[in-house]
């Protein structure tokens, strides 16, 4: 079932937010803002019973300077553009720079900054936004729709949807912070993970594709088998030392059909998360560049006290004509679902 908590906050220019909150009948929570969408609160189940497993704040103005997009929906482009440019039907488009010399997240003022507009559907919650043509220097007037959902076998269902009556470019995604063990003081690097791929894009130093598929044979990128964090995490790997950690693009399959992604489990606590998805690409981050802000009960958001695992098309790929097309043209419906399945080790 899904309640309507009401007034959670209000942001730095006086627009109202909302809470929700998803129970089921094992006892599973998920709380949700219509500020960008965000996942604020995930209580899963591990060996000590519902314990909460995502990173984030206690107020609205911790989410409004969140600069690791805690918990929160990213678009129109998720991940990153090489320098903010790219052509559709030979014009060039321009973006903010928000990265290094790259565009990152969907802009200045992306998705994650919206309040959308939201309607309790049975067991859903049907969360509306719309973007203008030219917003954040993207072509189209778009609108996008969020759906959140929780089943009775503890799985957190993220629907997206969205239309444009230009044609545009778009990668739709969440940024949630995962901590198994249940404490944000945690280090994620003692949980153990696998991932459902058998090659990662390989970056530059910036984490631009270079536009080839590196195979992760013999790398600590291989994580198609059950692996700790903290084994891989320091690799003296160029792209690793890089990046600081894993922060890549893993290839999971264009053939868009659902599949399990990656699993996460933390011995510890006894907990267990599935990632399934129809999409062609998982962003695993392990929380390099968090600066330790105050999160939620106090804590800091600390460097490597979250992974990410971000469902997406591939980072720069209106640039790489080889990569899963992430045009979206008018008359078209991009639309995709991912799944974060708790269970009890």
């Amino acid at each position: 079932m899904i309640k309507a908590n009401g007034f959670f906050g209000k942001t730095a220019d006086g627009r109202d937010v909302s809470s929700f909150t998803f129970t089921n009948k094992n006892g599973m929570e998920v709380e949700v803002l219509d500020y960008g969408c965000i996942i604020r609160v995930i209580k899963a189940p591990g060996k000590n019973g519902f314990e909460d497993v995502v990173l984030g704040y206690d107020d609205v103005a911790g989410y409004e300077n969140n600069d690791g997009y805690l918990g929160a929906f990213i678009g129109r482009f998720g991940n990153r553009i090489a320098k903010g440019h790219f052509t559709i039907d030979g014009k060039e488009y321009s973006l903010p720079i928000n990265n290094g010399e790259n565009a990152l997240h969907g802009g200045i003022k992306g998705f994650n900054q919206k309040v959308f507009a939201s309607e309790i559907a049975g067991d859903k919650l049907i969360l509306t936004a719309e973007a203008a043509d030219m917003e954040e220097g993207y072509p189209g007037s778009m609108k996008i729709t969020v759906t959140y959902s929780l089943s009775d076998d503890n799985a957190f269902t993220l629907d997206y949807k969205a239309e444009s009556d230009k044609t545009t470019v778009i990668n739709l995604t969440n940024h949630s912070y995962f901590n198994l063990s249940g404490s944000a003081a945690n280090s994620i690097e003692k949980e153990f993970i696998s991932i459902a791929a058998d090659y990662i894009t390989e970056t530059d130093e910036g984490s631009i594709p270079c536009g080839n598929l590196m195979p992760v044979e013999g790398t600590a990128f291989d994580l198609r088998e059950m692996k700790c964090v903290g084994d891989g995490i320091d690799d003296a790997h160029q792209q690793i030392q890089w990046a600081g950690g894993y922060d890549h693009n893993f290839v999971l399959g264009w053939d868009k059909l659902t599949k399990k992604a990656a699993v996460v489990e933390d011995k510890e606590a006894g907990r267990k998360m599935e990632v399934y998805t129809d999409q062609p690409g998982v962003q695993f981050y392990t929380a390099n560049f968090l600066s330790g802000a105050i999160g939620k009960g106090g804590i800091p958001n600390d460097r490597r006290h979250g992974l990410c695992l971000e469902t997406q098309n591939y980072p720069d790929s209106p640039n790489k004509a080889l990569f899963p097309s992430c045009f979206l043209r008018p008359g078209d419906v991009y639309h995709y679902t991912t799944s974060y399945k708790f269970s009890v080790l």
